[in-house]
């Protein structure tokens, strides 16, 4: 049966093969933040839906398409508990746009589904803005426009691909002039347009909560946290504490901070030579402000507490640029209030009875010299314990089970049991979490410190000394503490970080996503404010940067119109190797005559040039075919014809 003549024709074989791509390229970009079943589930979905078409099926009927929807939103709200936010949004919108599929017979649903499809590859700069990832999304507009031409296009099946997606090759590059400028002058708003809640985890994993074992995932994350700038040259290795929570409390399983004590003035600290230096914050949708152990001061937008930690004013859900200042060394809460050393020697009654009796002993032993009970632990775990990012499961009693039956384990589980150790000989202590070490890249010039630098250790209060470091970890494993952690876990037997080419390979790329984050992705209204600054305009407000736009956009529009007119050529792809081959045969004697068709011009050729005759007479049948037996020119013969033309040797005419 013949169709309606007003109905609408059906969606050709290559544009719905190039639709399929583009929502399997959407679902390609997304599928890093969703759930890997609902990834190959709708993969699996987008695949038959081709396989079936291919084999000549239409429109997948209403009865199997909405349970598939009801499905769809039952899996999202099922495995995030909402359908609202950032996530569970992201992969409904992911799970709509593949279900769309289903349906797509016609020019109609093509476009829709395109334009939904550049909607959801926005959506996944939501979750990384990085470099590369804002060159993914960008890479997915190619197959999108390309199955709009397709759409478009009613003899698409019939042309080679590459002339569908040339066009859009060069107009998404001729977008870009215009695309800076609108990211440059376009009024910004001083905070987003909207919002999404998130999973409230924060991006740091930091935690103030520290049970051994709970790191792990933090330490094999090599996303960069902090990049450091210093006013001089950079502190050793062993120097860069960046100092984040102190646990104070240990109900057995797990250390936190001290809640009762937090609101009192800062301790009391006696600095030596101060560090300058400023600081690149990533995001981490927290308010703990990691800072070179020992900050002096707190950052504008923060509050210095107690335990000489510091706490932004309100969330970091963006990055942010800061200075402080520090001192490697110094001598922190000398006089130790006695509600400060009764938390900092609380133990949970019945845990570690093996470790408290060790303790003992030592403290009978030495007595009042804290120092040499500092050196007796250290010496312990220096020739009996053992780095490894993969231990033994802890048994009930934690303590004891480490210190006495494993003896294995990183730097969260040596500071939990030194810290357990000085506590029972009676010396006040405390668990520091936070960063250590880092990579310098000296190109650069700044200090890249990644998650995988997170780290424990332990504090000590010793009459006259103040709260004192002590890092177990650098006792069992010092190439943690001096050379990094990629180097402690390589010497460990792991791969964790993978070979050391790529990691320096990364190390080096991140001056590249630095700048990235910087001028690109910090761009915010201040500093949009300040572009005009070098033309007399301190402060641009919105009429000057509409002003600018305005000027700017009517420039680049001339500028393309006057390219456009440059460029332009009488005729089509045809007529223009027509003329090549004419210049062809002019440079060889033979000049095409005002009014000459191109029958006789290229007849008179063979004529004049006997030993290219039977090249000429097969492009004159060629051309005359394919300019007078079409409507318009088909690309197939076109391009025979351009091949024939370079393939054409010419001598010059004797006369």
């Amino acid at each position: 049966m013949r169709k309606h003549p007003g109905a609408m024709p059906s969606l050709g074989r290559r544009a719905f093969d190039l639709l399929t791509v583009t929502m399997l390229f959407v679902l390609l970009v997304h599928a890093l933040h969703l759930p890997w079943w609902l990834s190959v589930a709708l993969a699996v979905v987008a695949g038959g839906r081709w396989w079936q078409r291919r084999r000549g099926g239409g429109k997948v009927p209403a009865s199997l398409r909405l349970p598939l929807l009801a499905t769809l939103l039952a899996a999202v709200i099922g495995h995030y508990g909402t359908l609202f936010g950032r996530e569970p949004g992201s992969a409904f919108a992911v799970g709509l746009l593949v279900l769309k599929l289903l349906e797509a017979e016609e020019p109609r649903d093509a476009r829709v589904g395109i334009a939904f499809a550049c909607f959801a590859l926005m959506s996944a700069l939501l979750f990384d803005q990085g470099l590369v990832a804002s060159a993914v999304v960008s890479l997915g507009l190619i197959p999108a426009l390309t199955t709009l031409c397709a759409v478009e296009d009613p003899e698409a099946d019939q042309r080679r691909l590459v002339t569908q997606w040339k066009p859009v090759l060069f107009a998404l590059l001729a977008s870009v002039p215009l695309s800076v400028f609108a990211f440059l002058f376009v009024p910004r708003l001083s905070s987003p347009l909207w919002g999404t809640p998130d999973s409230g985890q924060a991006a740091t994993g930091l935690s103030s909560r520290l049970s051994p074992g709970d790191m792990l995932d933090l330490m094999t994350d090599d996303t960069p946290a902090l990049r450091i700038r210093f006013d001089g040259p950079p502190p050793a290795n062993a120097s860069l504490y960046f100092r984040a929570y102190t646990m104070q409390l240990f109900d057995g399983e797990a250390w936190t901070p001290g809640l009762r004590r937090t609101r009192r003035p800062p301790a009391q600290a006696d600095y030596g030579p101060r560090i300058t230096y400023h600081a690149s914050l990533e995001p981490t949708h927290d308010r703990i402000v990691p800072l070179l152990d020992l900050p002096v001061a707190a950052p504008p937008d923060t509050e210095l507490r107690a335990d000489r930690t510091v706490l932004a004013n309100r969330r970091i859900d963006d990055a942010v640029t800061f200075t402080a200042e520090a001192a490697t060394r110094y001598r922190l809460e000398p006089t130790l209030d006695d509600g400060v050393r009764r938390d900092n020697l609380q133990l949970p009654a019945g845990t570690g009875p093996r470790a408290r009796a060790l303790a003992a002993s030592w403290a009978e032993r030495y007595g009042t010299d804290h120092a040499a009970i500092v050196r007796a632990a250290l010496a312990l775990f220096h020739a009996d314990f053992s780095y490894t990012l993969a231990p033994e499961p802890l048994g009930r009693d934690r303590i004891d089970d480490f210190l006495f039956a494993t003896r294995q384990g990183y730097c969260e589980h040596f500071a939990s049991g030194f810290t357990f150790l000085m506590r029972a000989a009676g010396l006040p202590a405390r668990v520091v979490t936070g960063y250590q070490g880092g990579f310098w890249n000296g190109r650069a010039g700044y200090l890249l410190v990644r998650r995988s630098d997170a780290h424990a250790w332990s504090e000590v209060w010793l009459d006259g000394r103040g709260w004192v470091r002590f890092d177990p970890t650098a006792a069992v494993r010092p190439e943690r503490v001096d050379l990094g952690a990629a180097a402690a876990a390589e010497g460990a037997g792991g791969d964790t970080f993978g070979p050391a080419w790529l990691r320096a390979l990364r190390n080096q790329w991140d001056v590249v996503n630095q700048w990235w984050s910087r001028g690109v992705i910090g761009f915010d209204s201040l500093r949009q404010q300040g572009l005009l600054r070098p033309f007399g305009v301190d402060h641009a407000d919105v009429t000057d940067l509409a002003a600018v736009l305005a000027t700017g956009c009517a420039l680049l529009v001339a500028v393309a119109l006057g390219w456009a007119l440059l460029q332009r050529r009488e005729g089509d792809a045809l007529d223009a190797w027509m003329h090549r081959l004419e210049r062809k045969l002019g440079r060889a004697g033979v000049v095409r005559r005002p009014g000459e068709g191109p029958k006789h011009f290229l007849a008179r050729a063979a004529r004049a040039l006997p030993a290219q005759r039977n090249a000429l007479e097969r492009l004159s049948g060629l051309y005359l075919r394919s300019r007078y037996a079409h409507d318009v020119p088909p690309p197939e013969s076109i391009t025979e014809f351009g091949r024939n033309v370079r393939e054409l040797k010419t001598r010059r005419v004797v006369k």
